[in-house]
Formats: structure tokens, sequence, C-alpha cells
């Protein structure tokens, strides 16, 4: 049994069942890990800096967390109808959110209560998580890459 990006397996008959997103699932389980993560950051940061340390934790996470998320989001919406187009436009969103969290952040400009440090280690520790689960479940999805072979090819081959 293998399956697509789109979370449809097919079976030993070559017939598609319809499953989750893998997009979704990604997004699921990316976001549990570095919610996680996050947690014992802001912990860490709380009891060596106070609270404005943890809320500046929760700050950069977030901000991590819904970048990496809209690339998900595409994946799921787009890929299903338009797996090739999906790739394009994960690459022009990529750099349209570069560009669009530069501006934000310079023209918001940083809070008062932001602690820079604790910011930066929370963004780093989210990206690392984030990729090291990201990794993980691409590593245990099944991709059909290609197309089943019907009945009468698959008994045929090497009886010459």
């Amino acid at each position: 049994m293998t399956s697509n990006a789109d979370g449809h397996q097919s079976t030993q008959s070559g017939v598609a069942v319809s499953g989750s997103s893998l997009w979704l699932r990604l997004l699921v389980q990316s976001t549990t890990a570095a919610l996680l993560a996050l947690a014992v950051t802001a912990v860490i940061a709380a009891v060596l800096d106070g609270g404005q340390s943890a809320l500046s934790v929760a700050f950069g996470g977030a901000l991590v967390i819904v970048f990496f998320a809209i690339s998900l989001l595409i994946g799921h919406f787009v890929g299903r109808n338009n797996p090739s187009g999906a790739v394009g436009l994960f690459v022009a969103t990529y750099f349209i959110k570069v560009i669009g969290f530069a501006v934000v952040l310079f023209a918001v400009g940083a809070p008062e209560w932001l602690n820079g440090r604790w910011f930066m280690i929370a963004a780093v520790v989210t990206v690392v998580v984030w990729q090291a689960a990201e990794i993980r479940g691409f590593s245990k999805s099944r991709l059909q890459i290609y197309n089943d072979p019907s009945p009468d090819e698959g008994g045929t081959r090497g009886k010459a």
C-alpha cells in the first residue's frame, strides 16, 4: 500500500482511498513538538530572567510557528489540486514571508518588554524542533512515486 502527499492511499488493486492530508499531519506534529519545546524554554526563561523573558520566548516561537505553518497550509490547499505547482508557490511564498515578516518587525519595532536574547533562543529552538519534526514526519510517510503495476504486468516480468 502506498500513498501520496494528499493522504490518498492506493491498495493492491490500485484504488485510492482517502486519508488525512500529509501537510496537515506535519502541521499538527511540528506545532505540537515546537509548543512543547517552547514550554520548556519559557519555564527556563522565567526562572532565570522573569516573566517578560517567558513572554519573549512565546513571541519568538509564535513568529516561527506562523512562518512555517503558512507553507504547510499552502501544501495542503494547493498541493492536492496542483502538486507540481505547489513547489513554485512554496518558493514564491517563502520570499513574500521573509520580506513581509521583516517589514512588520521593522515597522512595528521591538516592544519594550521584549528580551532579545530569549526571543532569539526561542526562535532557534523552534526552528530546530520544527524541522526535526517535519523530517521525522516526512520519513514516516509513504509517498507514491510510480504508478502501481497492473496485475498482468506484475506476473510476466522475468518470464520469457
